[in-house]
């Protein structure tokens, strides 16, 4: 590995860090506000046929707001919407 390498190496793995530790203490702070209002823990976003399924990904997707779509599975993108269960359901 060059020394180029390294130090590129070294810059992305602080900024990953920097960017983790941001996004942890912004999730604790709205924890307390949660707490504060009366809030014991965040409602769920997973869709109900999705609640408990290892093929859940639930990863929002795009750039700007307007444009971002949720990947729900790969095996159903936009989620399961049928009455029935979902055949492609896999317990944790």
């Amino acid at each position: 590995m060059s020394i180029t390498n390294d130090l590129f190496q070294r810059a992305n793995d602080l900024c990953r860090r920097r960017a983790y530790e941001q996004w942890h203490r912004g999730q604790s702070k709205q924890q307390i506000l949660r707490s504060q209002v009366g809030f014991k823990d965040p409602t769920s976003s997973r869709p109900k046929p999705c609640q408990g399924c290892q093929n859940y990904h639930g990863i929002a997707y795009g750039q700007s707001k307007a444009k971002r779509q949720l990947l729900v599975c790969a095996l159903h993108p936009y989620g399961w919407a049928a009455p029935a269960p979902c055949p492609d359901w896999t317990g944790d």
